[in-house]
């Protein structure tokens, strides 16, 4: 048999591989170990969280802070609330960003640049917080879910992302294929492009969501019955309530279990709040990448 020589690699690959590989696992420890911090913390007790003792692992392992959060009613509530402005809202919002996106993909469409142009504008210039208050108020949407759904439901990136997408991969023979065989435009879209488009709906689905479900603002500013409160707003009010009022205390011992109480509540609502994005990502990983890609390049 005939050996085959194998090609060395050069030391100054080797040397420069292994700075990368150092890097990167400098980068992935920076970035995993705050989040093992916060569950390690959320799973320890106040005293070992206030007095700094959790690094690694939960120490004086403890339910209290879980206990704390899933008991409180108005937990449950801005649950479901955020889960319905985030499947409603993402729904709304992908739905929107296609049927803007698709025809400004097209060369043909009238009116394409000047619509780009409109589009752009609002990407750049705002009108500001009080016109956008008066105008959610005078189309009546003041304290409804429907504020939180509609006035941000379009994002022009978002749009910009779509729009690249089928110009890249929606080839115009297609659709002129599709239209010699009496397929309409609405047809074609339902069957031919959608089933076309999975990278880049789990991209905007992703990104409409996460953006939903962290949202706050609007709710502060737009919303006054409690019980349409998003999970975010809740979780605000209770990290407000359970401050710590120095002049409230009369030993060091009440202050040092009221800050424990205080750092374990944040570290559990951290981690109670994060969850659904925490499930959902996995599920849309595989086409996120290959979405962004796509939908990243300027056309």
């Amino acid at each position: 048999m005939q050996k085959t020589n194998a090609i060395k690699e050069p030391v100054s690959d080797k040397i420069l591989l292994g700075i990368i590989y150092t890097v990167l696992i400098a980068v992935l420890i920076v970035v995993l170990y705050p989040l093992i911090y916060i569950v390690s913390s959320s799973f320890s007790s106040p005293q070992a969280v206030v007095s700094g003792r959790v690094w690694l692992f939960p120490v004086e392992f403890s339910l209290k802070g879980y206990t704390a959060v899933l008991n409180n009613p108005r937990i449950w509530s801005g649950y479901y609330n955020s889960l319905i402005y985030m499947a409603v809202g993402t729904l709304i919002s992908v739905s929107l960003t296609f049927a803007l996106a698709y025809p400004l993909s097209k060369r043909t469409f009238y009116g394409r640049s000047p619509i780009m142009y409109m589009i752009i504008i609002t990407m750049i210039f705002s009108g500001g917080l009080i016109p956008y208050y008066l105008t959610v108020k005078g189309l009546g949407l003041i304290d409804t879910r429907w504020a939180l759904l509609l006035p941000q439901a379009v994002a022009v990136w978002q749009v910009f992302i779509a729009k690249t997408f089928f110009q890249e991969s929606i080839p115009e023979e297609l659709n002129e294929a599709a239209a010699i065989d009496g397929c309409s435009d609405l047809r074609f879209l339902w069957s031919v492009v959608l089933p076309l488009s999975k990278p880049v709906v789990a991209v905007l689905a992703l990104m409409y969501a996460v953006t939903a479900w962290n949202a706050y603002f609007d709710a502060l500013i737009f919303l006054k019955n409690v019980d349409l409160y998003p999970l975010q707003l809740i979780l605000r009010e209770i990290l407000i309530q359970n401050s710590v009022d120095n002049s409230m205390m009369v030993d060091i011992r009440t202050m040092e279990a009221r800050q424990g109480m205080k750092d374990l509540l944040r570290f559990s609502l951290i981690v109670v709040s994060s969850l659904p994005v925490l499930i959902i990502y996995p599920f849309v990983q595989k086409h996120f990448v290959k979405g962004v890609m796509i939908g990243s390049l300027k056309g």
